[in-house]
């Protein structure tokens, strides 16, 4: 039996990860060292929740069957970066009911094939593209986004656009609301249209 780390489960969610009521299932790892992580955890090996098989987490998001089914909710899987996990994900969702929505909140910073395998399991992406500039990516996140504009590219000729969220902060010392407007505008011209713009709040030392 596969198992995968997970740094939590959160049950009885409204209104952040999706429609209705939602569960989330919050992978440990990460590709990404962001300089303002909110989930530090993740990439701590000494902060790993529980090792969980699959059957173990489809018992988990079964006490909730009710609450999904009358609210039009169901699992939101995140971390971390849920990619990693994808063949679990996929695992999960070809054994639970087909009336739980599923969202994924991920920064696609994961090889093709990854997206792939989930993308006929997703009602709705929340992804973080943090900024679609190179450079600034780079110098935030630690890595390279290459992966995140292929992906994308992937996405925009693949799923119904109208399910897709992107995540668009303002990164202090990092970029600028012309950056943000930039990438926008990137993003626009592949044909995403639903986009959340905020700013992150970072504690002076």
């Amino acid at each position: 039996m596969s198992t995968a780390p997970l740094i939590g489960i959160c049950r009885h969610r409204l209104a952040v990860d999706g429609a209705g009521v939602t569960t989330l299932v919050a992978f440990h790892g990460c590709p990404l060292r962001c300089k303002y992580c909110l989930n530090a955890q993740c990439l701590d090996s000494g902060k790993v929740w529980r090792e969980m098989e699959v059957e173990e987490i489809l018992e988990e998001l079964q006490k909730d069957d009710l609450y999904f089914r009358a609210t039009g909710g169901g699992v939101c899987f995140g971390g971390g970066e849920p990619l990693l996990r994808a063949d679990m994900i996929v695992e999960v969702c070809q054994q639970m009911p087909e009336e739980w929505a599923v969202t994924i909140e991920t920064s696609l910073n994961v090889p093709l094939q990854r997206v792939e395998a989930v993308a006929p399991f997703i009602r709705q992406w929340i992804i973080d593209v943090k900024d679609m500039n190179p450079t600034i990516y780079r110098s935030y996140s630690g890595i390279d986004n290459l992966r995140v504009r292929q992906n994308l590219e992937w996405l925009a000729a693949h799923v119904d656009l109208e399910t897709v969220l992107i995540r668009l902060p303002l990164i202090p010392q990092y970029n600028t609301p012309d950056d943000v407007l930039s990438s926008r505008q990137e993003l626009q011209s592949l044909g995403f249209q639903h986009f959340d713009e905020f700013e992150y709040l970072v504690k002076q030392s």
